[in-house]
C-alpha cells in the first residue's frame, strides 16, 4: 500500500473522476506551485509534490491504459511540469503556460 499525500483512499476517488476533473485538479496544484515559486519554498515544494502525485495517479488510472494517446499526453504534461519546476531549462516551460493548458479542463469539468 502506498502512502499518498492525498490520503489512503485517493485512488478509488480519483479513478471515478472524469479526465477533465482529474486534469482540472492537477491544474489547481500547478497554480499553487506557480504562485509560490520564488516566494515560499515550502508551499512550492508541497504543491509540486501534490501535483506530481495527482499526475502519477492519473497515469495509473486503468481507464487510460487502452488509450495510448491519452497516456502520452499525461506523461508529456508531467515532463513539461517538471521542466517548469526547474525554471524551463529544457523546453522553456512556465507555470503560466501550463496553467493555460489545465484551465481548459477545469472549464469543461464545471459545466
Amino acid at each position: 500500500m502506498t502512502n499518498y499525500i492525498h490520503g489512503p483512499n485517493i485512488e478509488e476517488k480519483w479513478w471515478k473522476m472524469t479526465i477533465a476533473q482529474q486534469m482540472g485538479n492537477i491544474g489547481s496544484e500547478v497554480s499553487r506551485a506557480g504562485l509560490a515559486q520564488g516566494k515560499n519554498q515550502k508551499s512550492f515544494d508541497n504543491a509540486v509534490a501534490r501535483g506530481l502525485e495527482l499526475i502519477d495517479l492519473t497515469l495509473s488510472d486503468p481507464r487510460w491504459f487502452k488509450m495510448r494517446g491519452r497516456l502520452l499526453e499525461i506523461a508529456r504534461i508531467r515532463e513539461v511540469f517538471c521542466d517548469a519546476i526547474f525554471d524551463g531549462k529544457e523546453y522553456g516551460s512556465t507555470f503560466k503556460g501550463i496553467q493555460n493548458y489545465f484551465d481548459q479542463f477545469a472549464f469543461v469539468a464545471v459545466k
